[in-house]
């Protein structure tokens, strides 16, 4: 006997991405507030690191607003032209975030480089360390919900975003030392040497994040702890003789799972098909945003391909 069953859930769906697309807005509204925070800041200080800052929120609003199409178009149902959806346009947009802040990385090193030659000063300490104070407050803010998006979705772009404004609260912080040092310790170079360790920061950030957004577009494997939970509660019906050629990947927040299992070969199609909604019932009750696909075999039919029926 041969065939398919396929089932997929959608109420999660909805929900993520109500919840990712208002984690993206947010981010773009905050990005929007500080670079013009920043902008009038950078002009009155004459800092390297509050310049650094104001490069680094102008490209987080760049990427943010790139998150929030990239999660809207992945929010989209799937079509007839994309029947699986659209979950990877969020991979795509955290891989576009990864460049963008690995350019802004370099650019504020080489900064930093250059003004270890030049000896420049800055000034206006209360109004740079207040613009920074301002900053920090509302960054606080928008990761404390972005943590929460992230814990509820697994969003690979809104967890690249959220690098992104970390990455803002240590520079608003290496902003308020880089001032403090030069104008009230007299120490020029603090300037350079907070801004050079800012962009180490944002360039290992940016690697992790590629690492996550190259595993969702090369359909990687779930990890191995997520998969045996998968397989263990499938093994666990009484009339299942076992399950074979599982495969799993994520695209976007839809997880998708296909494997064969083997059943009395002298079952009746309608049996089976009752067995495999059994099993799809138990599966979605921990995994609600997975979309699988059954094959049933009968018992005693060599087929090729990892089997993963316990001993």
């Amino acid at each position: 006997m041969s065939g398919v069953h396929h089932h997929h859930g959608h109420d999660h769906h909805s929900e993520r991405s109500t919840l990712t697309k208002r984690a993206a807005l947010f981010s773009v509204s905050v990005a929007l507030f500080l670079v013009g925070l920043k902008l009038w800041a950078t002009w009155s200080t004459d800092s390297v690191a509050m310049l650094g800052s104001l490069a680094d929120t102008a490209l987080d609003l760049i990427a943010s607003l790139v998150t929030f199409f990239g999660v809207r178009y992945a929010a989209m149902p799937a079509d007839e032209e994309h029947r699986f959806g659209h979950g990877k346009a969020e991979a795509i947009a955290a891989l576009f975030q990864v460049i963008l802040i690995s350019v802004s990385a370099i650019g504020i090193a080489w900064r930093g480089i250059e003004r270890f030659g030049s000896g420049t000063r800055t000034q206006e300490l209360e109004l740079g360390v207040g613009v920074s104070a301002v900053a920090i407050v509302v960054t606080l803010g928008l990761l404390a919900y972005q943590r929460f998006v992230i814990r509820k979705t697994g969003s690979v772009a809104i967890q690249t975003d959220h690098v992104h404004y970390q990455s803002d609260l240590l520079l608003n912080l290496a902003v308020i030392a880089a001032l403090a040092l030069d104008q009230l310790g007299n120490f020029a170079l603090a300037d350079p040497i907070l801004g050079l360790a800012i962009a180490a920061w944002l360039l290992w950030g940016a690697w992790r994040g590629a690492g996550h957004a190259l595993n969702q577009l090369m359909d990687r494997e779930w990890d191995e702890d997520k998969r045996q939970r998968f397989v263990d509660m499938i093994n666990a019906h009484p009339e299942l003789h076992g399950i074979h050629e599982l495969r799993t990947r994520t695209s976007g927040g839809h997880d998708f799972a296909q494997f064969h299992i083997w059943l009395d070969p002298d079952m009746t199609i309608s049996q089976a098909h009752v067995v495999m909604d059994e099993i799809e019932a138990t599966i979605h009750k921990e995994f609600p945003a997975v979309d699988i696909l059954i094959h049933p075999d009968p018992k005693g039919l060599k087929e090729p391909g990892q089997d993963m029926t316990p001993e």
